[in-house]
Protein backbone atom coordinates (compact mmCIF):
# COMPACT_ATOMS: atom_id res chain seq x y z
CA UNK A 1 0.00 0.00 0.00
CA UNK A 2 1.48 3.47 -0.39
CA UNK A 3 2.26 6.23 1.94
CA UNK A 4 -0.67 7.35 4.40
CA UNK A 5 -0.93 10.88 4.21
CA UNK A 6 -2.62 13.64 6.80
CA UNK A 7 -2.98 17.10 5.75
CA UNK A 8 -4.31 19.25 8.63
CA UNK A 9 -6.22 16.78 10.11
CA UNK A 10 -8.25 17.72 13.42
CA UNK A 11 -10.85 16.25 15.97
CA UNK A 12 -12.65 17.85 18.70
CA UNK A 13 -14.96 16.39 20.98
CA UNK A 14 -17.94 19.30 21.53
CA UNK A 15 -16.37 22.34 23.36
CA UNK A 16 -13.41 20.84 24.57
CA UNK A 17 -9.92 21.23 23.77
CA UNK A 18 -8.94 20.39 20.49
CA UNK A 19 -7.97 16.12 20.65
CA UNK A 20 -5.64 16.42 17.53
CA UNK A 21 -4.84 19.97 15.95
CA UNK A 22 -3.93 20.37 12.51
CA UNK A 23 -1.75 17.23 11.87
CA UNK A 24 0.06 16.93 9.09
CA UNK A 25 2.47 13.53 8.94
CA UNK A 26 3.10 10.80 6.19
CA UNK A 27 3.79 7.52 6.86
CA UNK A 28 5.83 6.12 4.56
CA UNK A 29 4.41 2.43 2.73
CA UNK A 30 6.32 -0.33 4.55
CA UNK A 31 7.84 1.80 7.82
CA UNK A 32 7.15 0.45 11.59
CA UNK A 33 6.05 3.89 12.56
CA UNK A 34 5.32 4.23 16.16
CA UNK A 35 3.25 7.39 17.92
CA UNK A 36 4.60 7.87 20.87
CA UNK A 37 3.63 10.71 23.78
CA UNK A 38 1.32 10.44 27.27
CA UNK A 39 -1.52 9.87 28.13
CA UNK A 40 -4.37 12.25 26.32
CA UNK A 41 -1.87 13.29 23.42
CA UNK A 42 -3.68 12.47 20.72
CA UNK A 43 -2.29 9.17 19.18
CA UNK A 44 -5.23 6.65 19.76
CA UNK A 45 -7.02 9.27 18.59
CA UNK A 46 -5.03 9.69 14.98
CA UNK A 47 -4.41 5.71 14.87
CA UNK A 48 -8.59 5.81 14.71
CA UNK A 49 -8.74 8.10 12.22
CA UNK A 50 -6.80 6.19 10.35
CA UNK A 51 -8.91 3.00 10.60
CA UNK A 52 -11.74 5.27 9.98
CA UNK A 53 -13.60 4.81 13.88
CA UNK A 54 -13.23 8.71 14.16
CA UNK A 55 -14.45 11.10 11.94
CA UNK A 56 -11.78 13.76 11.32
CA UNK A 57 -13.63 17.63 12.25
CA UNK A 58 -10.99 19.20 9.83
CA UNK A 59 -8.36 17.82 7.33
CA UNK A 60 -7.74 15.42 4.89
CA UNK A 61 -6.63 11.24 4.81
CA UNK A 62 -5.10 9.67 2.04
CA UNK A 63 -3.71 6.81 0.94
CA UNK A 64 -1.47 6.08 -2.24
CA UNK A 65 -3.80 9.25 -3.61
CA UNK A 66 -6.86 7.92 -2.58
CA UNK A 67 -9.06 9.72 -0.21
CA UNK A 68 -10.49 8.18 2.83
CA UNK A 69 -11.68 11.17 4.61
CA UNK A 70 -12.21 14.86 3.07
CA UNK A 71 -13.66 17.12 5.35
CA UNK A 72 -13.86 19.80 3.25
CA UNK A 73 -15.81 17.71 0.23
CA UNK A 74 -17.70 15.09 2.30
CA UNK A 75 -15.36 12.06 1.77
CA UNK A 76 -15.52 9.41 4.27
CA UNK A 77 -14.81 5.26 3.77
CA UNK A 78 -15.95 3.50 5.97
CA UNK A 79 -13.29 1.34 8.13
CA UNK A 80 -14.53 -1.75 6.49
CA UNK A 81 -13.81 -0.39 3.13
CA UNK A 82 -9.88 0.60 3.85
CA UNK A 83 -7.81 -2.57 3.75
CA UNK A 84 -6.61 -2.06 7.48
CA UNK A 85 -6.42 -4.26 10.19
CA UNK A 86 -6.86 -3.68 13.74
CA UNK A 87 -5.75 -5.22 17.09
CA UNK A 88 -6.11 -3.14 20.32
CA UNK A 89 -5.05 -3.32 24.25
CA UNK A 90 -7.82 -6.49 25.07
CA UNK A 91 -7.81 -9.23 22.47
CA UNK A 92 -11.28 -9.01 21.86
CA UNK A 93 -11.65 -13.38 21.50
CA UNK A 94 -14.48 -14.69 21.51
CA UNK A 95 -14.58 -17.41 24.10
CA UNK A 96 -17.01 -19.68 23.00
CA UNK A 97 -14.68 -20.20 19.68
CA UNK A 98 -11.31 -22.21 19.47
CA UNK A 99 -8.69 -20.42 18.35
CA UNK A 100 -8.69 -20.80 14.69
CA UNK A 101 -12.42 -20.36 14.37
CA UNK A 102 -11.29 -16.72 15.88
CA UNK A 103 -8.88 -16.76 13.56
CA UNK A 104 -11.76 -17.17 10.71
CA UNK A 105 -13.99 -15.32 11.63
CA UNK A 106 -12.78 -12.32 9.59
CA UNK A 107 -12.57 -14.32 6.98
CA UNK A 108 -15.56 -15.92 7.19
CA UNK A 109 -17.53 -12.34 7.88
CA UNK A 110 -15.60 -12.21 4.11
CA UNK A 111 -17.04 -14.90 2.49
CA UNK A 112 -13.73 -16.33 1.68
CA UNK A 113 -14.63 -20.30 1.22
CA UNK A 114 -13.75 -22.75 3.67
CA UNK A 115 -10.55 -24.51 2.37
CA UNK A 116 -9.11 -21.37 2.80
CA UNK A 117 -10.06 -20.21 5.23
CA UNK A 118 -8.73 -22.96 6.93
CA UNK A 119 -5.38 -22.92 5.54
CA UNK A 120 -5.01 -18.69 6.00
CA UNK A 121 -5.97 -19.43 9.68
CA UNK A 122 -3.36 -22.11 10.29
CA UNK A 123 -0.75 -20.33 8.39
CA UNK A 124 -1.55 -16.93 10.13
CA UNK A 125 -0.95 -18.43 13.68
CA UNK A 126 2.29 -20.67 12.65
CA UNK A 127 3.30 -17.23 11.64
CA UNK A 128 3.18 -16.08 15.32
CA UNK A 129 4.19 -19.36 16.75
CA UNK A 130 0.53 -20.48 18.34
CA UNK A 131 0.05 -23.02 16.01
CA UNK A 132 0.13 -25.30 18.40
CA UNK A 133 -2.77 -24.12 20.27
CA UNK A 134 -5.74 -24.27 16.91
CA UNK A 135 -8.04 -26.74 18.71
CA UNK A 136 -8.00 -24.80 22.63
CA UNK A 137 -10.27 -22.38 23.52
CA UNK A 138 -8.64 -18.30 24.80
CA UNK A 139 -9.26 -19.09 28.37
CA UNK A 140 -6.85 -22.14 27.97
CA UNK A 141 -4.30 -19.38 26.91
CA UNK A 142 -1.91 -16.94 28.62
CA UNK A 143 -1.81 -13.44 27.71
CA UNK A 144 0.64 -13.20 25.32
CA UNK A 145 -1.04 -16.01 23.70
CA UNK A 146 -4.37 -14.37 23.75
CA UNK A 147 -2.26 -11.61 22.08
CA UNK A 148 -0.36 -13.89 19.15
CA UNK A 149 -4.03 -15.05 18.36
CA UNK A 150 -5.19 -11.51 18.17
CA UNK A 151 -2.29 -10.61 16.01
CA UNK A 152 -3.05 -13.96 13.38
CA UNK A 153 -6.99 -12.60 13.09
CA UNK A 154 -5.70 -9.74 12.07
CA UNK A 155 -2.29 -11.03 9.68
CA UNK A 156 -5.36 -13.89 7.71
CA UNK A 157 -7.39 -11.13 5.94
CA UNK A 158 -4.23 -10.05 4.58
CA UNK A 159 -4.24 -6.24 5.30
CA UNK A 160 -2.13 -3.73 3.34
CA UNK A 161 -2.03 -1.61 6.89
CA UNK A 162 -1.80 -3.08 10.55
CA UNK A 163 -2.67 -0.75 13.12
CA UNK A 164 -2.10 -1.67 16.75
CA UNK A 165 -3.14 0.33 19.71
CA UNK A 166 -1.27 -0.06 22.66
CA UNK A 167 -1.26 -3.80 22.44
CA UNK A 168 1.64 -4.82 24.60
CA UNK A 169 0.33 -3.01 27.75
CA UNK A 170 -1.47 -5.89 29.57
CA UNK A 171 1.19 -8.22 29.38
CA UNK A 172 3.92 -9.00 31.65
CA UNK A 173 7.54 -7.35 31.29
CA UNK A 174 9.07 -10.63 29.55
CA UNK A 175 5.87 -11.31 27.52
CA UNK A 176 6.69 -7.29 26.22
CA UNK A 177 9.73 -8.52 25.54
CA UNK A 178 9.24 -11.37 23.70
CA UNK A 179 6.10 -9.51 21.58
CA UNK A 180 8.23 -6.62 20.85
CA UNK A 181 10.96 -9.42 18.74
CA UNK A 182 7.77 -11.22 17.63
CA UNK A 183 6.02 -7.71 15.94
CA UNK A 184 9.62 -6.99 14.53
CA UNK A 185 10.14 -9.95 12.60
CA UNK A 186 6.18 -10.29 11.78
CA UNK A 187 7.18 -6.57 10.00
CA UNK A 188 10.43 -7.80 8.25
CA UNK A 189 8.68 -11.16 7.44
CA UNK A 190 5.38 -8.96 5.62
CA UNK A 191 6.88 -5.95 4.81
CA UNK A 192 3.29 -4.75 5.56
CA UNK A 193 3.22 -0.94 7.06
CA UNK A 194 2.48 -0.88 10.51
CA UNK A 195 0.90 1.89 12.96
CA UNK A 196 2.10 0.96 16.75
CA UNK A 197 0.27 3.55 19.06
CA UNK A 198 2.29 3.33 22.72
CA UNK A 199 3.45 5.62 25.65
CA UNK A 200 6.27 3.59 26.10
CA UNK A 201 9.70 4.94 24.89
CA UNK A 202 11.46 1.42 25.18
CA UNK A 203 8.69 -0.18 22.58
CA UNK A 204 8.93 2.60 20.41
CA UNK A 205 12.88 2.77 20.41
CA UNK A 206 12.98 -1.15 19.51
CA UNK A 207 10.84 -1.67 17.18
CA UNK A 208 9.81 1.51 15.03
CA UNK A 209 11.50 2.72 11.79
CA UNK A 210 10.19 6.07 12.44
CA UNK A 211 8.72 7.88 15.84
CA UNK A 212 6.40 10.21 15.84
CA UNK A 213 6.02 12.13 19.22
CA UNK A 214 3.17 13.97 20.07
CA UNK A 215 1.70 16.16 22.89
CA UNK A 216 -1.37 18.20 23.78
CA UNK A 217 -2.89 16.52 19.96
CA UNK A 218 0.22 18.33 17.86
CA UNK A 219 3.60 17.50 16.49
CA UNK A 220 6.58 17.64 18.70
CA UNK A 221 8.91 15.04 16.19
CA UNK A 222 9.41 12.43 13.11
CA UNK A 223 12.08 10.73 13.29
CA UNK A 224 14.38 8.03 13.19
CA UNK A 225 13.84 6.42 16.88
CA UNK A 226 18.08 6.98 17.38
CA UNK A 227 17.73 10.93 15.65
CA UNK A 228 14.42 11.49 18.23
CA UNK A 229 16.68 10.24 21.65
CA UNK A 230 20.19 12.13 20.30
CA UNK A 231 18.93 15.44 18.58
CA UNK A 232 15.74 16.10 20.21
CA UNK A 233 13.69 18.68 18.28
CA UNK A 234 12.70 20.11 21.32
CA UNK A 235 12.48 20.66 25.36
CA UNK A 236 9.48 18.40 25.81
CA UNK A 237 10.96 15.38 23.53
CA UNK A 238 14.12 15.56 25.44
CA UNK A 239 12.28 15.08 28.55
CA UNK A 240 10.27 12.50 27.45
CA UNK A 241 12.32 10.09 25.17
CA UNK A 242 15.50 8.54 27.61
CA UNK A 243 15.26 7.07 31.18
CA UNK A 244 17.00 8.55 33.25
CA UNK A 245 15.91 11.60 31.29
CA UNK A 246 17.71 14.54 30.22
CA UNK A 247 18.75 16.64 32.90
CA UNK A 248 17.73 20.11 31.79
CA UNK A 249 18.15 24.00 33.35
CA UNK A 250 17.47 27.11 32.38
CA UNK A 251 18.69 29.29 35.48
CA UNK A 252 20.98 29.45 38.38
CA UNK A 253 24.83 28.67 39.34
CA UNK A 254 24.89 24.95 37.00
CA UNK A 255 23.18 27.16 34.11
CA UNK A 256 25.25 29.58 34.07
CA UNK A 257 28.38 27.40 34.12
CA UNK A 258 27.28 25.25 31.18
CA UNK A 259 26.34 27.98 29.49
CA UNK A 260 29.75 29.81 29.65
CA UNK A 261 30.97 26.86 28.60
CA UNK A 262 28.39 26.50 25.08
CA UNK A 263 28.53 29.92 24.33
CA UNK A 264 25.15 30.49 24.97
CA UNK A 265 23.26 33.32 27.14
CA UNK A 266 19.86 32.11 27.21
CA UNK A 267 17.31 28.91 26.68
CA UNK A 268 18.10 26.01 28.51
CA UNK A 269 20.91 23.11 28.37
CA UNK A 270 20.60 19.58 28.60
CA UNK A 271 22.89 16.70 29.35
CA UNK A 272 22.07 13.20 28.74
CA UNK A 273 23.02 11.12 32.28
CA UNK A 274 25.06 8.67 30.23
CA UNK A 275 26.99 11.71 29.00
CA UNK A 276 28.16 12.62 32.63
CA UNK A 277 30.88 10.54 33.05
CA UNK A 278 33.43 10.12 35.61
CA UNK A 279 36.67 9.55 33.53
CA UNK A 280 38.52 12.46 32.68
CA UNK A 281 38.25 13.73 28.94
CA UNK A 282 40.46 16.23 28.00
CA UNK A 283 38.80 19.38 27.31
CA UNK A 284 35.75 18.39 29.01
CA UNK A 285 33.61 20.82 31.26
CA UNK A 286 34.47 19.72 35.15
CA UNK A 287 32.88 19.61 37.81
CA UNK A 288 33.20 18.80 41.73
CA UNK A 289 29.66 16.93 42.57
CA UNK A 290 28.21 15.36 45.70
CA UNK A 291 27.04 11.46 45.48
CA UNK A 292 23.56 11.56 47.17
CA UNK A 293 22.15 7.96 45.77
CA UNK A 294 23.77 5.36 43.82
CA UNK A 295 20.92 2.99 42.99
CA UNK A 296 21.68 -0.34 41.45
CA UNK A 297 19.87 -0.92 37.71
CA UNK A 298 21.61 -4.03 36.60
CA UNK A 299 24.32 -3.99 34.42
CA UNK A 300 25.00 0.10 35.60
CA UNK A 301 24.20 2.38 38.44
CA UNK A 302 22.28 5.33 38.30
CA UNK A 303 23.63 8.25 40.44
CA UNK A 304 21.88 10.88 41.58
CA UNK A 305 24.46 13.66 42.24
CA UNK A 306 24.16 17.34 43.46
CA UNK A 307 26.41 19.62 40.77
CA UNK A 308 26.69 23.87 42.74
CA UNK A 309 23.00 24.27 43.43
CA UNK A 310 21.29 21.84 40.74
CA UNK A 311 20.44 17.83 41.66
CA UNK A 312 21.37 15.90 38.48
CA UNK A 313 21.37 12.45 37.28
CA UNK A 314 24.21 10.07 35.78
CA UNK A 315 25.19 6.62 34.80
CA UNK A 316 27.77 4.78 36.17
CA UNK A 317 29.57 1.22 35.12
CA UNK A 318 30.55 0.82 38.57
CA UNK A 319 29.09 0.99 41.71
CA UNK A 320 31.21 3.21 43.56
CA UNK A 321 31.31 6.73 41.20
CA UNK A 322 33.97 9.27 41.73
CA UNK A 323 33.07 13.22 43.04
CA UNK A 324 34.15 14.81 40.04
CA UNK A 325 32.25 14.75 36.96
CA UNK A 326 33.07 15.57 33.22
CA UNK A 327 30.88 16.58 30.14
CA UNK A 328 32.18 17.08 26.57
CA UNK A 329 31.07 20.25 24.85
CA UNK A 330 29.59 17.85 22.08
CA UNK A 331 27.50 15.88 24.15
CA UNK A 332 25.26 19.36 25.21
CA UNK A 333 21.78 19.96 24.39
CA UNK A 334 20.97 23.78 23.70
CA UNK A 335 17.38 24.95 23.14
CA UNK A 336 16.35 28.77 22.85
CA UNK A 337 14.14 30.51 25.14
CA UNK A 338 10.99 28.73 23.47
CA UNK A 339 12.10 25.40 24.01
CA UNK A 340 13.02 24.40 20.32
CA UNK A 341 16.52 22.50 19.82
CA UNK A 342 19.38 24.62 18.05
CA UNK A 343 21.27 23.10 15.37
CA UNK A 344 24.49 23.19 16.55
CA UNK A 345 26.11 24.34 19.93
CA UNK A 346 27.87 27.56 19.04
CA UNK A 347 31.13 27.48 17.75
Amino acid sequence: MPDITLTGVAKSYGSGPAAVRGLDLTIPDGAFTCLLGPSGCGKTTTLRMIAGLEHPTAGRLEVGGRVLDSVADGIYVPPEKRDMGLVFQNYALWPHLTVRSNVEFGLRMRKVPAPERRARAEEALRMVRVGDCMDRYPAQLSGGQQQRVSLARMLAVNPSVLLLDEPLSNLDAQLRLEMRAELKRIHEETGATIVFVTHDQLEAMTMATDVVVMNHGELQQVAEPMTVYSRPANRFVAEFVGSPPMNLVSSGALFDALASFAGVRAGSIGVRPEALSFEPRPGAWTAEAVVEAVLPTGSSWTVRLRILDTEVFAVSYGPTPGSTVYVDRAALHVFDPAGVRLAEVPA
